[in-house]
């Protein structure tokens, strides 16, 4: 049992991670060609063959994604966390829904063909359904955990960049812009964030809306009460790099804070490992040599 157990995740886990090698080959050649020809996309052949990938993909996912049911405000939802983990392309709703139907087949097969069902049917194929439909909810919902850590402890060094900028005698659209281009390789989830608040004001969308659709797709405490800060700022005619520089040095004192307070929880959380673990193995070191001298002993006496 214990063989077609770890027999099941490992298959399960060679095929999540050819998945998303699969998925994820496009943005990363992308990611690699922008970075070597400074920020062009790839042409040529190169573009072709990404474009037929991609192509191939909606093709072959499209079935799938009808067979769940959605109501507009399901999709909504989907649509909105998928924004806050950094996808905004609406085939992505699409790709998402196909997943959390291919997912669970995928499992049933391995439980099929591991023959694990042969421990209880009904358990194993309705555990497999479930973790594969709940597998990708899970996968979105520490993807956008991840990118809001990202923003979050990229911030203060954006802030001061910006503080910089507005000294140095840009204005805030150019110091935000600035900014976005030296951070698109060491923070580019935020880069990528400010850059898109650059675009709403080309097109025409005033700053406060711009800034607030940030707050909006990023859905980061620290990132609204920066947005607020901007637009009283900018109403009351405040000192901008004074506001900046306070704001990123009570992010700092914040993030110090958290640190010593996770820091403080280990003495609690210490506590399960060390009864569960530590605890028995050291009465089994300290008083094994004791039982099975009491056990001898006691053995020598009935026979004697």
């Amino acid at each position: 049992m214990t063989l077609t157990l770890l027999t099941f995740v490992a298959v399960f886990l060679l095929i999540s991670s050819a998945a998303l090698l699969m998925f994820y080959r496009a943005a990363l050649l992308g990611r690699l060609a922008g970075v070597v020809g400074r920020g062009d996309r790839p042409t040529g052949l190169l573009a072709r063959l990404l474009g037929v990938r991609a192509h191939s993909l909606e093709q072959v996912i499209d079935p799938f994604q009808r067979v769940l049911p959605r109501s507009p405000q399901e999709v909504s939802v989907v649509q909105k966390r998928l924004m806050l983990a950094g996808y905004r392309k609406d085939s992505y709703v699409n790709f998402f829904y196909s997943v959390k139907v291919l997912v669970p087949l995928t499992l049933v097969v391995l439980v099929s063909v591991t023959r694990v069902f042969e421990y209880g049917p009904f358990f194993a194929y309705a555990l497999a359904a479930g973790l594969g439909f709940l597998a990708p909810d899970f996968w979105l919902g520490n993807r956008i955990r991840n990118r809001q850590l990202k923003i979050r402890l990229g911030l203060p060094e954006a802030l001061d960049m910006m503080v910089i900028c507005i000294e140095a005698g840009q204005g805030l659209d150019q110091a935000m812009l600035r900014v976005s281009e030296e951070l698109s390789l060491s923070q580019p989830e935020l880069a990528e964030e400010l850059n898109l608040v650059n675009l709403e004001q080309r097109a025409g969308r005033p700053r406060a809306e711009a800034l607030r659709n940030l707050a909006e797709r990023t859905d980061i405490d620290c990132i609204r009460s920066l947005v607020t800060l901007l637009i009283q700022t900018d109403h009351f005619g405040t000192s901008l790099t004074e506001s900046l520089r306070v704001h990123s040095d009570s992010l700092r004192t914040e993030r110090r804070q958290r640190a010593e307070e996770e820091a403080a929880k280990t003495t609690v959380k210490l506590v399960f490992p060390l009864v569960f673990f530590i605890f028995p193995s050291l009465f089994l070191v300290v008083l094994g040599p004791a039982i099975i001298s009491i056990k001898e002993a006691f053995q020598q006496h009935l026979l004697n």
